[in-house]
């Protein structure tokens, strides 16, 4: 039985409602313009929360940012003390300046990246503090013109040898700021034992106790008074873009097919502005892809973070990382879905009008990868393991995959130019892509659940 359409149009003196029913296949499906507009209604709410979402985040920052101000005023105020009390200063003098400078230039944002700071500001300074009084007590035995020839010839050498090490990767990556505090702190001993008469050892010893002050200061009250974790902002963030990526997907092949079904004069119109209209539905693909250095920012002070709440030592965070990039990926994907969508209206609208196009499959295809990237987001947020939902998600995938070859009709699209075709099987190679990169995340997913030894509920 050859495929039929009836169009039925009832008119009212106050509304008019169009029906349209389409029987494929010997199958009957009635769609009214009342479910059409609940599903624009239900993705314009989505988008709602999103933003509203997003307002609370800016909200949020703005008070994290006032937190942290406040904390590094009370530590100032702290250190200031052993200036401000006589009994302080008299134990650690003029030496006090040292724990002012250190709070100035330790305190970060994460407790974190203040403890990773501290710890590579104070190795810094004991190797260096021990290296410049080992040199110092080196020249002046050696005395005459002989003391500064070789004072000057260490500084040169364990200047040149420490700013190289700074070049390494691996090393720049954490203790970049440990090694640039042991230049400073080996030249300003060493040259200083020229000059000063008390012993060089003494005064290492007061700037390292005053350091040791200002850090502790440091890391406690970023540690005790409203902790920022740089932990709890990665997770946070990729569970974000779990949402952020499932609410895309669907807005994108949603308004592609209400545009396929309703298309207006006006509509017509407002697609020569579309340029706009499409950088604004992708912007939250565009943050994700600019997000790598953020995220690798916050891996590296999460490491150093305590054991607090959820987190302990040695979390998976490279897992992270490495579910972070396939996000990207993903992003990229959905952009480049999104652009190729747009490159290929004109041969979709042909194929629609031939019915060559299954707009349910397409429908169903980006209804399950969105439900797929929200049971992701879900698991992660909760923090439990996938485990039969793992089967579950990838099942739905496969029959995904299934279903986007019955989208195109291909002895209708041989009728298309080729520039057409090409567009076309562009499109359906990059969604099939996408199904890929959620399959791939369900596996990191589930890995991260391992490790990290999520409970099953």
């Amino acid at each position: 039985m050859e495929a039929t359409t009836t169009t039925t149009t009832t008119t009212t003196t106050s509304t008019t409602t169009h029906h349209v029913i389409s029987i494929v296949n010997g199958g009957e499906e009635s769609v009214g313009e009342n479910n059409n507009s609940k599903e624009k209604s239900r993705v314009g709410k989505l988008l709602s929360l999103v933003h509203i979402a997003s307002c609370c985040c800016y909200v949020n920052l703005d008070t994290r940012k006032t937190i942290h101000s406040i904390k590094v005023g009370v530590s100032l105020v702290l250190v200031s003390l052993f200036y401000l009390l006589n009994p302080l200063f008299d134990q650690v003098g003029e030496n006090a300046m040292w724990a002012i400078m250190t709070v100035v230039v330790t305190f970060e944002f994460y407790p974190g990246a203040t403890l990773g700071k501290g710890i590579n500001r104070g190795l810094g300074t004991i190797l260096g503090g021990a290296m410049g009084v080992l040199t110092a007590i080196f020249a002046q035995t050696i005395g005459g013109i002989a003391n500064s020839i070789t004072i000057a010839i260490l500084i040169f050498v364990s200047g040149s040898v420490a700013t190289y090490f700074r070049l390494v990767p691996s090393i720049k990556k954490r203790y970049d700021y440990g090694v640039m505090i042991f230049i400073l702190t080996f030249n300003l001993v060493a040259v200083s034992g020229v000059r000063v008469e008390d012993p060089v050892w003494e005064i290492a010893r007061q700037r390292l106790l005053t350091i040791l002050m200002g850090f502790i200061v440091c890391l406690c009250v970023n540690i005790f008074v409203f902790p920022l974790w740089a932990s709890d902002e990665l997770h946070h963030s990729l569970v974000t873009t779990f949402f952020n990526l499932a609410n895309t997907i669907q807005r994108c092949l949603l308004e592609e097919e209400e545009d396929a079904k309703f298309v207006t004069e006006k509509e017509k119109e407002k697609e020569k502005e579309s340029s706009s209209a499409v950088n604004n539905k992708f912007s939250l693909c565009n943050s994700v892809l600019d997000s790598k250095s953020k995220h690798e920012l916050l891996a590296n002070f999460a490491k150093w973070e305590p054991w607090h709440g959820k987190f302990g030592f040695s979390y998976p965070w490279e897992k992270y990382l490495k579910i972070g990039q396939v996000l990207r990926e993903l992003a990229a994907f959905i952009l480049t879905v999104g652009n190729c969508l747009q490159a290929s209206k004109q041969a979709m609208a042909l194929l629609r009008e031939s019915h060559s196009i299954q707009l349910e499959s397409w429908e169903a295809i980006g209804s399950k990868v969105s439900w797929a990237l929200r049971e992701l987001g879900d698991s992660m947020k909760e923090m439990r393991k996938l485990e039969d939902d793992s089967n579950s998600i990838s099942t739905k995938l496969k029959a995904a995959k299934a279903e986007l070859s019955l989208v195109i009709s291909m002895s209708k699209v041989s009728s298309l130019d080729n520039g057409e075709v090409l567009a076309i099987a562009s499109f359906v190679l990059l969604l099939s892509q996408v199904l890929d990169k959620v399959d791939q995340l369900v596996k990191e997913v589930d890995e991260l659940g391992h490790l990290a030894a999520f409970p099953t509920h």
